[in-house]
């Protein structure tokens, strides 16, 4: 299974992005997403999940009020709207598929297909 996950950069602090993944429909549709971000030398952490129909979805602490997740499952797609960005943002950004689709977990073992990543840098 692909995911592609897409729309990271640099960006000043206070700035936006919205990533995207992308995945077969078959996979996608059925099941709810989730982000995840690793720093270097950290752990990767939970960021946000949606559920397959999009009626639900959770978020991290460090960026409830920030980030939103959002998904259109007529383009295979889920995205990760990122405002207000601290430099303590910076990491590589994963989109994961879960095994439920309903669980909006914040536990990486919830999720059974990983993509590639992409670089959000956040400047001061």
């Amino acid at each position: 299974v692909q995911l592609q996950a897409s729309g990271g950069g640099l960006v000043q602090a206070g700035g936006s992005l919205r990533l995207s993944c992308t995945c077969p429909k078959r996979t996608c549709n059925n099941n709810a997403v989730g982000w995840f971000r690793q720093a270097p030398g950290k752990e990767r952490e939970f960021v946000a999940a949606v559920s397959w129909r999009g009626d639900t979805d959770n978020y991290s602490d460090s960026v409830k009020g920030r980030f939103a997740i959002s998904r259109d499952n007529a383009r295979n797609t889920v995205y990760l709207q990122m405002n207000s960005l601290d430099p303590e943002d910076t990491a590589v950004y994963y989109c994961a598929v879960a095994f439920s689709p309903y669980g909006t977990d914040s536990s990486p073992q919830s999720y059974r297909y990983w993509g590639q990543g992409t670089q959000v840098t956040v400047s001061s």
